[in-house]
């Protein structure tokens, strides 16, 4: 047993997105190494499938689900419940739901739907299930917070009077690249807020992968996206550097950094802005109605 395998034998680990692409590949090699792995998905029957099939082909019985609409924050607050009534402690969090939207849509809630999908999810999530990752760093030395950005954050930017597109003109590109921008600045500040703690919190890229993303779409730019997907990372060759972050020893300790190819990489000039970072947490909290534990 190598000891990336024996270090996550019955880790609890809570992975969001996880019935498909990046998320579940990322289960299914977590679950191999041990680990007690906990899916949220929106679909029944398909978080059901994907847990059989996690359990046959790794051999654990110790993968479960949790539904949740995350696109609502509503949805982010019951599944925090939930889990928290189910487990007693969280090892690792790895951020990884999303999506992209070609025009803009509002949630029930009346959150532009890639903002709260991508950004607003992560921020609300991590906050409600703060407790249990500083508990069991408590006891276990360390827990770990992952969120999957993107290369596309690079070209992101975040008009913080504006930052769901209310009265500027939506584009679809442009919204995801500052959804991922944000998750990598959120990321920054929340690491720099739990400083001490034993709980890291890092993002990465996963590369460009052949997924369902962008799927839910039916425009020229998810044309391309089918188009090329024999031409681009598997979901397991997309995990490996969640997976990486989320097992390995080497990065014990490691905080507030951008890894890209499971190795420590820059993030984009506007990421390391940290009145920016301070803004951006301000205006979340404010977004989802939580006063944001850390820091406050």
């Amino acid at each position: 047993m190598s000891e990336t395998s024996s270090n996550m034998q019955g880790k609890v680990v809570l992975i969001t997105g996880g019935t498909n692409g990046i998320g579940k590949a990322a289960a299914l090699a977590l679950a191999k190494m041990g680990a007690n792995v906990v899916i949220v998905g929106r679909s029944r029957d398909k978080a059901e499938t994907v847990v059989n099939a996690i359990k046959t082909v790794s051999g654990s019985t110790s993968v479960s689900y949790l539904l949740a609409d995350l696109s609502l924050m509503a949805g982010v607050r019951a599944l925090a419940a939930e889990f928290r009534s189910r487990y007693s402690r969280l090892n690792v969090l790895l951020n990884n739901a999303g999506a992209f939207f070609s025009k803009r849509e509002l949630t029930a809630e009346g959150h532009e739907m890639t903002w709260a999908l991508n950004h607003l999810s992560y921020f609300l999530l991590t906050d409600l299930l703060l407790d249990s990752l500083m508990t069991t760093a408590q006891t276990d030395g360390e827990a770990r917070i992952i969120n999957v950005s993107s290369g596309a954050h690079m070209g992101g930017s975040i008009n913080f009077d504006d930052p769901e597109y209310q009265h500027t003109r939506y584009m679809g590109f442009g919204a995801y690249s500052r959804s991922k921008l944000a998750n990598v600045m959120f990321t920054y500040e929340l690491a720099r807020r739990l400083a001490g703690s034993n709980v890291t919190a890092n993002a990465l890229h996963p590369g460009a992968v052949a997924t369902g993303f962008a799927s839910n779409n039916r425009d020229l730019f998810a044309l391309g996206w089918k188009v090329m997907s024999p031409f681009l990372l598997s979901p397991e060759q997309g995990a490996r550097t969640s997976v990486y972050l989320a097992s390995s020893p080497e990065v014990r300790g490691i905080t507030g950094a951008y890894f890209d190819n499971s190795r420590l990489a820059r993030s984009s000039k506007a990421s390391y802005d940290e009145a920016a970072q301070r803004r951006l947490w301000e205006i979340s909290a404010a977004a989802v109605g939580e006063p944001a534990m850390v820091g406050v």
